[in-house]
């Protein structure tokens, strides 16, 4: 019983590094697009993947992994910005530069299109903007799946990613870049 119990738990532990291994630096640019803070980024990294060690067993297989870890990794982030030490201690109003000298495949996707400027303008809009974009556009969810992931109604979704992508022209305008 004993060793079936350690044998359980190893199989649970390699099935959370295959994923950390798979996920986690998607994961990990989701978290820093949302929380803007690498050392923050990097706890709410482990605390999805203690997360998701523990619920583990609870998996329902209803999602794919993939969707499951973003939507742990959405509510993390939510969390860490509602914390009275995040919104009052912690918040940074510049762009920390080494997010854009970083090379990742979102960042070579944009840099046709003057990427340091679009990644600032991007992390300037309002958070319940800048989901739907990093959802629909970097990771390429769906409407219906953003939908389920942060659990809202499809039409809020699309009003949401439509307000998303003026306020986005509209700031690129603004800074003389085409939009």
């Amino acid at each position: 019983m004993k060793r079936e119990l350690v044998n359980s738990e190893e199989i649970k532990i390699q099935k959370v590094e295959s994923l950390l291994n798979q996920y986690g630096t998607e994961l990990k640019r989701i978290a820093y697009l949302y929380v803007k803070d690498h050392s923050l980024t990097e706890d709410i990294l482990q605390e999805v993947f203690i997360s998701c060690y523990k619920q583990m067993d609870y998996f329902r297989e209803e999602s794919s992994h993939k969707t499951w870890l973003i939507k742990i990794t959405i509510n993390k982030c939510k969390d860490a910005l509602k914390r009275w030490s995040f919104r009052n201690i912690i918040y940074k109003e510049n762009l920390d530069s080494s997010l854009v000298e970083t090379r990742t495949p979102e960042f070579h996707t944009v840099s046709k299109l003057d990427d340091i400027q679009l990644a600032k303008h991007i992390l300037a809009l309002p958070i319940k903007f800048r989901e739907v974009i990093i959802l629909f556009y970097y990771q390429e969810l769906s409407i219906e799946e953003i939908s389920l992931l942060l659990d809202l109604k499809s039409n809020t979704v699309k009003t949401r990613l439509h307000r998303a992508r003026t306020k986005l022209k509209d700031s690129l305008e603004r800074s003389g870049l085409n939009g």
